[in-house]
């Protein structure tokens, strides 16, 4: 409020008044006070009027001001901040649930030494390494075999030679089966000239006979001599002589061959003999043989190769170890009876094992995609998939394991540990960008929408997924329901500059999104 020049002289004369009516009652005082003391008063006096003149004046400034201040209060205000605005998208939404767990190999193959009872002598690869499917790991000492196959080799020479030396004798044999039978052969010729011996002198006694008989007729008669009668009866014995000796004959060559063919089958049968023997040397040297090729093998054994391509997980084995007696402190080491010397990750494959609680198992399926991160490494970000679900529930955690096959990767190892955003389910939800999500000491988000043409109202959120491209889900708080109508696309929120704003405060827009 102003103050009047006439205000200011009613006061000043006020002011005299009441000065005067005070030293009235002094004026006896007055009267007996020194002359000296009458300057000091009245200069006391007019110092009084002037400081309430100057209260005056600061008084009439004092007022002009707060007259202004009303005065621009009173009218429209003006824009302070200048914002930059973005519409809600409504976009697909992954929900995801977060999970730990430890890297582990997927598929461990263990390396076997193909033969047991040798010394190692060599290791030519360290865990970590990868190795190629066939690449040599360890050497093996072959000494030992290298002599046993010397020996086996020396036993097949021997029995070999045996082979020979029995086969000269089958063929001894088999010349004298050929040889007697060419006896029966002779011996039957033998008989049957004696048979025709034999018919001859059939024939001749026959004559003999004959003659005898004509002759003894003639000599009964008288027609001839004694002596004729004599000379045929001669003929006739010697006829008969020569029958029965021919007769002897035959029955000799027939024994002959009788013997020859007793001889044929003695010749075969040693035959036999010596063919059996012939076999069973040769089953001994093919035996022998056998041996040196199972020797052979067992040598190029000594070379212990890996089974399948990948990273070597264990190295159990060291040099001097003897295959198939593992140390005391590896017993655990044995797999189907023989001791294992290394265990390799076939092709690099990993799998994530997470431990999921009971309550939420229901929420995980087979093939689902995971995210896999690590606190340690930023630059692992790996894209996983849900390969088992194991059927056993752990009963003091109350938790299941959940094995997250992982790709081909050099920046996880065995016993690592790791996070894992399981996706759950896919929807449609509210996205703003994540600049305009303001976070409040008690928790809780906010985010200014532009209300009107110009003017921004605060309106508290509760949020979700972080999502690709710098945004946020949005589940509650920005008319979520509206999500699938056409009108959504007109709500729009600040991002550049909400750090500065409060509710209720008037803004310009320079851009929107």
């Amino acid at each position: 409020m102003t103050v009047s020049e006439e205000s200011l002289s009613e006061m000043k004369v006020g002011e005299t008044v009441a000065f005067e009516d005070d030293n009235w009652q002094k004026k006896r005082v007055y009267r007996r006070q020194p002359l000296w003391l009458v300057p000091l008063l009245i200069g006391t006096g007019l110092g009084g009027v002037m400081a309430f003149g100057g209260m005056g004046l600061l008084s009439r400034s004092v007022s002009e001001k707060t007259a202004a201040v009303e005065n621009k209060s009173a009218q429209k205000a003006a824009p302070t901040m200048t914002v930059t605005l973005a519409p809600l998208e409504t976009t697909r939404v992954v929900r995801t649930l977060s999970t730990t767990g430890s890297v582990a190999a997927s598929d461990l193959t263990p390396v076997l030494p193909q033969t047991n009872g040798l010394q190692i002598k060599k290791i030519l690869v360290n865990v970590g390494d990868f190795v190629k499917a066939g690449q040599v790991m360890a050497v093996l000492d072959d000494s030992l075999l290298q002599d046993q196959i010397r020996q086996a080799k020396a036993e097949v020479e021997a029995k070999q030679a045996d082979v020979a030396s029995k086969q000269a004798d089958l063929a001894s044999k088999q010349a004298a089966v050929v040889s007697t039978q060419a006896s029966v052969t002779s011996n039957q010729a033998i008989v049957q000239q004696k048979q025709a011996d034999l018919a001859q002198a059939q024939a001749k006694l026959q004559e003999a006979q004959i003659n005898f008989q004509r002759t003894q007729e003639l000599a009964s008669q008288g027609a001839i001599s004694r002596q004729q009668l004599d000379t045929a009866t001669t003929n006739i014995a010697t006829a008969k002589e020569a029958v029965r000796l021919a007769e002897a004959n035959i029955r000799s060559a027939q024994a002959n061959v009788s013997s020859a063919q007793a001889n044929i089958g003695s010749a075969q049968a040693s035959v036999k003999i010596a063919q059996a023997n012939i076999n069973s040397a040769q089953a001994n040297v093919k035996s022998s043989v056998a041996r040196v090729e199972q020797l052979t093998t067992q040598l190029g054994q000594t070379l212990v190769r890996a089974p399948v391509s990948g990273i070597v997980a264990e190295k159990l084995a060291r040099v001097g170890d003897v295959t198939g007696v593992p140390p005391q402190t590896q017993i655990v080491t044995v797999v189907g009876g023989t001791q294992k010397l290394f265990s390799i990750i076939q092709d690099r494959k990993l799998e994530l094992q997470a431990q999921v609680p009971e309550i939420q198992l229901t929420q995980v399926k087979v093939g689902a995609s995971v995210q896999v991160t690590s606190d340690i490494d930023s630059r692992v970000k790996l894209q996983g998939r849900v390969k088992d679900i194991e059927p056993m529930v752990n009963q003091q955690r109350r938790e299941a394991m959940v094995k997250i096959d992982l790709p081909s990767t050099s920046l996880l190892k065995p016993g690592m540990f790791a996070r894992a955003a399981i996706t759950t389910v896919t929807t449609t939800g509210l996205a703003v960008p994540q600049k305009a999500v303001l976070p409040q000491p008690d928790g809780s988000a906010i985010v200014f929408m532009l209300s009107g043409v110009d003017t921004v109202r605060a309106q508290k959120v509760e949020l979700g997924e972080i999502l690709t491209g710098g945004r946020v889900e949005i589940k509650s708080g920005l008319q979520q329901s509206n999500a699938s109508q056409p009108d959504v696309s007109r709500l729009r929120v600040v991002v550049d500059g909400a750090g500065y704003l409060k509710d209720g405060d008037k803004v310009r827009v320079v851009t929107s999104r």
